[in-house]
């Protein structure tokens, strides 16, 4: 992504709803779906500045993963945690068989090779080992607001399955999520693309909305747990290695 949007991120993601709502889908999941082990090793690849770290480190031993320099230094210092460098597939050096869960939460689609990467991940788990994913779906919602964050891709639910499936992944669970906000978001996308505008939807709105809009979105992980809803802004996968 490029400098602005990472110096974006850094400004809002402790607050804004779309990251807290998302933090809380993401850590059910891991409720329901983490491996039991006594305090599992859990990786988090493409960790940003660091807003989803101490959420994680409730669940397990964490280590983090996160090629830009400069959003790399500041998730060490919100985490304490040391965060590596390093790009997917040819520059990370995971050990093989090393972590209980390997999370990618809106990373996959900046991926150019994701199949391959996949691939790679499926050897750095134990056994038993899972792997998280959460990435944007319905491809006709393509923006500028994926442009701006360097996105490859929007995903189907059959591309990302088949891509786990010939990586040698099996699916334990997968929903799609921000599924009650869809109708607005997508309204929001058609607008955009009518008006040609060229930016990303970063803003935080006004207090009330924003939490508001918090509370609608991560009150979805009650469903995104125990089912799976068909439509959505992204969608969410558990994968294990087969």
């Amino acid at each position: 992504m490029d400098r602005a949007v990472f110096d974006r991120m850094a400004e809002i993601d402790s607050a804004h709803w779309w990251f807290a709502g998302r933090r809380a889908i993401v850590s059910a999941l891991i409720d329901r779906f983490l491996p039991r082990a006594s305090r599992p090793r859990i990786l988090e690849i493409g960790c940003g500045t660091g807003s989803n770290l101490a959420m994680l480190m409730e669940h397990g031993e964490v280590d983090a993963i996160e090629p830009d320099d400069s959003a790399r230094a500041l998730a060490a210092a919100r985490s304490g945690i040391r965060v590596s460098g390093g790009f997917l597939p040819d520059t990370v050096t995971i050990a093989d068989g090393a972590y209980d869960l390997i999370v990618l939460l809106d990373v996959l689609e900046h991926i150019d090779r994701d199949r391959e990467t996949l691939a790679l991940l499926r050897t750095k788990l134990a056994p038993g080992g899972r792997l998280l994913v959460t990435v944007p779906s319905s491809p006709w919602m393509w923006s500028a607001h994926d442009v701006a964050h360097h996105h490859h891709r929007r995903y189907t639910w059959s591309r990302l399955n088949e891509d786990l499936e010939d990586a040698g992944f099996g699916i334990v669970h997968h929903s799609h999520f921000n599924t009650l906000l869809y109708p607005l978001i997508a309204a929001a996308r058609i607008v955009g693309r009518l008006t040609g505008r060229t930016e990303g939807d970063d803003a935080i709105p006004a207090a009330g909305i924003n939490r508001l809009l918090a509370r609608v979105f991560g009150g979805e992980r009650h469903a995104v747990t125990r089912m799976r809803l068909p439509i959505g802004v992204s969608l969410a996968v558990v994968a294990e290695v087969r």
